[in-house]
């Protein structure tokens, strides 16, 4: 597919689809002049369908020939004051999916004063997020057919910025999408291998190092927790290293690190059946973090990153880990374990101490942890913590520009009685009230004086609807924010 930039004038540009963005109570300039191309049409049928530019709400005419452009889409974006940039995505990606659905082979964009080299990004983002399917378990006659060819970008920017904030908004679009596609994958067909086998032919692709430990190697290192977990599977448990290193010298070493529990029964704590239904999307930590590898090293960002993902099964058998256990991490802690439900804590504690043992400035960690934070915070909202101030402000900046909704979480002291045993350094679980912060709580206890940051993303992994650039299923949240983050230092 072609994607280019054109400062062309609204009303001479052809092509089959013109997406427009209104704003509530704000006629700009380009969009009266593509009025008077109209003849005052597209004002008179806003004022009959009460078309206002309110946010959420669309208009779509033909414009039987008159202009160049055969049909056009007005998206309300709201109000101008205090509109995000990386909501460009939400409206590109509504004009996208408006065209795939009606047909369009090519389809321009038009969004008034956004020339800023962030906000070609963001359109170019939702442009390609717009067109995201997972169908490959549908039938050839029940997938919707994609007949785009040209997606043209109408904006003054000059053409180097242009074509670096297209490649940027490329390269987190194509990222965010194959986080997306391994969530949405079943866990039958994405096992620990599958998901370890990935992200090999990921660091080929972009030239990135790649370890991949089993069961053998991971015993070796001492991840006594990690193997655990993936004890009651009859799949090998893959612990996997990315390695991205820039050309010149690295500003700073950063570990990100996901939870790669590619299903979870909640093992001997088995789960009830509806809440074990869309647990396939367990790993969308470990999805979101091998993705992001990719998007960077394309970038050819200046920083030393290892992306580490702790992959396996949680189930119930007779070789299964059980309530009672005392198992020893690979820090050397022992833990005991009330409830095998909190398996994901357990598999992060390893990794993390992995991170550690790397040399590492900074660690993120990154998991679908507890449905704690989900009754805290939503399912819009990831949940933060951090033990190191100024970190965890530039991260929660770097998700505001991105676009993906976090919020800070305390991590207090007088919770971590709930974590105290008799028989053990630690327990896994604590009461049920505050039980997203004591799973921070837990981790922090391997991270020590490193400075790390947490992402509960156990809310806004999956989405139940369409809505702007997401779609039903795996949204590859934290992609977005990694790369953002990651490329301000």
């Amino acid at each position: 597919m072609k994607l280019s930039l054109s400062n062309h004038a609204l009303a001479s540009h052809k092509t089959d689809l013109l997406g427009v963005l209104v704003h509530e109570g704000d006629w700009s300039k380009a969009l009266r002049a593509l009025d008077g191309a109209l003849d005052g049409l597209l004002s008179e049928i806003a004022r009959q369908e009460r078309f206002t530019g309110k946010a959420g709400t669309v208009l779509a005419l033909h414009t039987l020939g008159r202009i160049p452009a055969r049909r056009i889409l007005l998206v309300g974006g709201g109000l101008k004051a205090g509109y995000p940039t990386s909501d460009l995505r939400h409206f590109a990606a509504i004009c996208l999916r408006s065209a795939v659905a009606s047909g369009c082979k090519r389809v321009a964009l038009h969004a008034d004063g956004a020339d800023a080299t962030d906000a070609v990004q963001r359109l170019v983002e939702g442009a390609h997020l717009g067109r995201y399917r997972f169908d490959r378990y549908l039938s050839e006659d029940k997938r919707q057919r994609d007949q785009l060819t040209e997606i043209v970008v109408l904006s003054a920017s000059g053409k180097p910025i242009a074509k670096h904030a297209m490649d940027a908004g490329t390269a987190i679009a194509e990222a965010i999408a194959l986080a997306r596609d391994l969530v949405n994958l079943p866990a039958s067909d994405l096992t620990p291998k599958a998901l370890a086998d990935r992200a090999r032919t990921l660091a080929r692709a972009r030239g990135l190092g790649c370890k991949v430990f089993g069961e053998r190697e991971c015993a070796k290192l001492g991840m006594g927790m990690f193997l655990a977990v993936a004890r009651g599977s009859t799949a090998e448990p893959q612990f996997v290293h990315l390695h991205y290193k820039p050309k010149g010298k690295a500003r700073r070493r950063v570990a990100l690190v996901g939870k790669g529990v590619t299903f979870d029964s909640g093992g001997l704590s088995l789960k009830p059946s509806n809440a074990m239904e869309d647990m396939k999307i367990d790993m969308s930590g470990a999805a979101a973090v091998i993705a992001a590898m990719g998007a960077i090293a394309a970038l050819e960002l200046p920083v030393e990153v290892h992306g580490l993902a702790a992959c396996a099964e949680n189930m119930p058998s007779g070789a299964a880990y059980k309530l009672g256990d005392v198992l020893r991490s690979m820090a050397g802690k022992t833990v005991e374990i009330n409830n095998t439900d909190a398996e994901g804590r357990l598999t992060l504690g390893d990794a993390i101490t992995y991170a550690k043992s790397l040399g590492v400035d900074e660690i993120f960690d990154f998991a679908t942890l507890t449905g704690a934070c989900l009754v805290a915070l939503g399912p819009h909202i990831a949940g933060v913590m951090s033990n190191h101030e100024p970190l965890a402000t530039a991260w929660l900046d770097a998700a505001r520009r991105a676009g993906e909704e976090m919020w800070r979480l305390p991590l207090p002291p007088r919770l971590m009685e709930q974590l105290k045993s008799a028989v053990a350094d630690l327990r896994n679980t604590g009461e049920r009230y505050g039980g997203a912060l004591t799973a921070g709580l837990f981790l922090r206890e391997f991270v020590g004086e490193t400075p790390w940051v947490h992402v509960d993303l156990a809310g806004p992994a999956a989405s139940d609807k369409d809505f702007g650039h997401l779609t039903k299923g795996g949204t590859g949240f934290g992609v977005a924010t990694m790369v953002e983050y990651l490329s301000a230092i």
